[in-house]
């Protein structure tokens, strides 16, 4: 696994360059640009509370907020699961032509996302500025440590999926119904409250509940996250890393052929 580190560490600059092209590509030719990365997420926020706040009463206080810290963090997983899945086959020409370490795709691909995560939480502060909201300073600190388990969590699944993708591409299709069915099985709309005592342990399964939880108390209940959530988090990320990556090297001794 070292070596692996060290190979794509020297090929950094590949990463670098990958990620430019990507961020100035993704809205090239679009009258909005660059600012839908603002309006995407407000445009669900609106929507969604809509939905759960007016529609269909749940009676969580400031809902717009609980929803909104929850929503930004899922858009960047959802965009890692279906849109990671596609990193390798994307990029066949440069697969079967040079050689460089093929996990510089998929991270490219995720940390492209992760940027643009970053920028959106940029709207989430000033939501919570200009409401009154506000924040916890000590809870703050630890935001981008959540942050960062969440990118190897999102990493993780787009060196699995990228690399089935290649050999069974209808999985790109059915990863799109996948995520759709996976947010209403992570508390991003509702509380963990909500859920049935009996279907917890199933539910606690999903790798991105604690993520979740973690967000939600650094920036709506203002408060430091559990240790047992940032540990519960931290242990399925690096989990799902290793598990990709070990079946990514496996896989990608055929990938120009498949290709």
């Amino acid at each position: 696994m070292s070596h692996i580190v060290k190979e794509i560490y020297q090929y950094r600059q590949m990463i670098f360059s990958l990620v430019r092209k990507d961020l100035r590509g993704r809205y090239k030719g679009s009258v909005l640009g660059f600012m839908w990365t603002f309006i995407n997420p407000l445009l669900q926020l609106m929507v969604y509370t809509i939905v759960f706040s007016v529609i269909m009463r749940n009676g969580i206080e400031q809902y717009y907020l609980f929803l909104f810290v929850a929503l930004v963090p899922w858009i960047f997983f959802s965009s890692a699961l279906t849109g990671g899945s596609t990193s390798i086959l994307g990029s066949a020409d440069m697969v079967k032509k040079i050689y460089f370490p093929r996990e510089v795709l998929p991270m490219a691909y995720i940390t492209s996302s992760f940027v643009n995560m970053v920028l959106s939480f940029l709207v989430v502060f000033g939501v919570l500025l200009v409401t009154g909201y506000g924040f916890h300073p000590a809870a703050l600190l630890y935001l981008p440590l959540i942050m960062a388990v969440e990118y190897l969590l999102a990493l993780g699944i787009a060196l699995l999926t990228s690399a089935l993708t290649v050999y069974f591409r209808d999985l790109a299709y059915i990863l799109n119904i996948i995520a759709m069915a996976w947010q209403f099985l992570t508390p991003v709309m509702y509380s963990a409250s909500q859920v049935p005592e009996r279907l917890m342990p199933i539910w606690r399964l999903n790798p991105m509940t604690p993520v979740i939880d973690a967000y939600r108390d650094i920036l709506y209940y203002k408060q430091i996250p559990r240790i047992s959530t940032l540990t519960e988090a931290a242990a399925l990320g690096i989990i799902i890393l290793v598990a990709g990556e070990v079946i990514f090297c496996k896989l990608q001794r055929g990938f120009a052929e498949e290709l």
